[in-house]
């Protein structure tokens, strides 16, 4: 006759370490099983062989489980920038990747409600969420990076002309989602300073931003008003990149500065704020972009730069948790 040794050697089998609090009575089997980390579809698939490989045992006719969960600390990095067209989204798809080479457990949301781009870059155009209930459930991908975007949302190609409060609730939902064991989100924000980046920065108060820009002054000015949005909300600035930072000549391999040099460099100096690195201009980058083969994601080559920030940024990270 089925005992709870028997019970618990069956459970080993399917939920090794994930449950407790076993009891057997008259043939109902009830237990407790620790869902941390899990989203809702593992949710769901390991109840499913838990009942399963329980109810195939002499004599158990029931199985009752309660599932619980510890509460995850999720943190949320902004990566934004003053004006469009510096590279904000391809640098956030890359970090997402670079520090989860690091051993991150990394998301993305794209807050971009008007320009989504995430979809393309981590390949995963044409895939809807899932929703459990109210929640969304992020879109994986080949990278790992589960992540939501309203490129997921909206057809292929469509405007979305929506006013501030409603691109502020699509990012409510965005955010708000069923992230599983996710620890780090990395926000690809809007380019600007207007309603959707306040509504982000007032109900979910990143633990700190990232500040794209190019090297040239019109970038660089549009750049210290997005450092002085973060400043006002009492959002830490983690420091600068320099993207779009000298082109090499695929013929002659000379450089050359087309958008200029150091500009960024020097006004994270004049800020007194770190500079996390600078990003080259580079046809590599833009076409494997385009394809949905972030660089980072690849052994060498232009990736390299994408590895070197996100471990500036994960030190900043761990150095800010540990003064906690």
């Amino acid at each position: 006759m089925t005992d709870i040794s028997t019970i618990e050697a069956a459970l080993a089998e399917v939920a090794d370490g994930r449950f407790s609090a076993v009891k057997l009575d008259d043939g109902r089997v009830s237990l407790v099983l620790n869902v941390s980390g899990l989203d809702v579809r593992d949710r769901g698939q390991i109840e499913i062989a838990v009942k399963g490989r329980l109810l195939e045992l002499d004599g158990v006719t029931k199985v009752d489980i309660v599932m619980t969960a510890e509460k995850i600390e999720r943190r949320l990095i902004a990566v934004g920038s003053g004006k469009g067209g510096v590279g904000k989204s391809t640098l956030s798809t890359n970090l997402a990747i670079a520090m989860r080479a690091l051993g991150r457990k990394v998301g993305m949301v794209d807050a971009d409600i008007y320009g989504p781009s995430q979809p393309r870059l981590l390949n995963c155009e044409g895939q809807r969420p899932e929703a459990e209930g109210k929640q969304l459930i992020p879109v994986p991908n080949e990278y790992g990076i589960p992540v939501l975007s309203m490129g997921h949302l909206a057809k292929p190609g469509q405007a979305i002309a929506w006013r501030g409060p409603m691109a502020g609730k699509a990012l409510e939902q965005l955010i708000n989602a069923h992230w599983g064991d996710v620890e780090e989100l990395i926000v690809d924000m809007p380019p600007g300073t207007g309603d959707v980046q306040l509504s982000m920065m007032q109900n979910h108060k990143p633990v700190g931003a990232v500040i794209v820009s190019t090297p040239q002054d019109l970038a660089l000015m549009d750049a210290v008003r997005a450092v002085d949005l973060f400043e006002q909300a009492k959002i830490p600035v983690i420091g600068m990149v320099e993207n779009m930072a000298g082109y090499a000549c695929p013929h002659c391999g000379e450089i050359s500065d087309p958008f200029g040099a150091g500009g960024a460099e020097a006004a994270a100096k004049t800020m007194n704020m770190a500079f996390l690195g600078r990003v080259p201009l580079d046809m590599d980058i833009r076409k494997a972009s385009d394809g949905g083969v972030p660089p980072a994601a690849t052994d060498g080559g232009q990736g390299q730069a994408f590895h070197d920030i996100a471990k500036r940024l994960v030190t900043w990270l761990d150095n800010q948790k540990a003064a906690a």
